[in-house]
């Protein structure tokens, strides 16, 4: 599920700044990763460093940073990879950034929600963030870290606050919860599920989740207690792995 999203997420990201950079090569981004050793962190990175588009990928953390880079160095792709720990070596690590992705900050336990984070989390992010608009104010900065609903906010009043603020660089990850509703309803369906796409809307955090379940391609149907159901499922689907992994991610 995780490699899914990913890969999706990098290949758009990378796209993207590719029309948006024109002096940049188009497989030739230099790509941070700030939180690279959490439980998100790390497989993210691992799959960064396997892109033909990314030909320097810098990672941070506050621990353990030299030890995950080590590691991804040893496999033979084109990305160098760097370590970065602390916050006296953020700004080397973010220096020269196309793109910089933040999954760090704390993961949720059994029982929170995504907003019980906000108070931990949105002083993580204003950091990061304060660093990015004073090192890379031009990168693409992709939100990961949870509420998104609320560090994208964060982020985007940080770079306003330092002049640099463009709407179309700043913006959350959610391409989780249009995964999640591909394969729920292709399950649901018997249908294969690289061959389904939900659009879904409103941010990621709980009820605010809302797949278009009545665009969806192909076109399906379901009946009304169903439907509702199946709704329910995708909004609630990141307790249920919260739940199932004891809160370790």
């Amino acid at each position: 599920m995780f490699s899914r999203v990913a890969k999706y997420s990098i290949t758009s990201i990378c796209g993207i700044t590719s029309r948006k950079f024109g002096t940049t090569p188009k497989n030739n981004f230099k790509v941070a990763v700030l939180g690279a050793s959490g439980g998100i962190g790390q497989p993210l990175s691992l799959l960064l460093k396997e892109s033909p588009l990314v030909s320097h990928l810098s990672l941070y953390d506050i621990a353990n940073t030299p030890g995950v880079a080590a590691d991804l160095s040893h496999i033979n792709s084109k990305a160098k990879v760097t370590g970065h720990l602390g916050p006296d070596q953020l700004d080397e690590c973010l220096k020269s950034c196309n793109v910089v992705v933040i999954p760090a900050g704390v993961p949720r336990k059994p029982g929170m929600t995504r907003d019980d984070l906000f108070n931990t989390n949105a002083s993580i992010v204003r950091d990061l963030a304060d660093a990015c608009a004073r090192t890379c104010p031009k990168a693409m900065i992709c939100i990961i870290a949870n509420p998104v609903n609320s560090t994208v906010p964060i982020t985007s009043e940080v770079f306003k606050k330092h002049n640099v603020y463009d709407p179309n660089r700043i913006f959350g990850v959610t391409t989780l919860d249009v995964v999640r509703a591909n394969a729920f309803v292709a399950e649901a369906k018997s249908l294969d599920p690289t061959q389904v796409n939900i659009p879904v809307i409103g941010g990621h955090s709980g009820i605010t989740i809302i797949p278009l379940l009545s665009q969806a391609t192909p076109s399906v149907s379901f009946p009304a207690g169903e439907l509702d159901a199946l709704t329910k499922r995708i909004q609630e689907a990141g307790t249920e792995v919260v739940k199932a992994k004891a809160g370790t991610i």
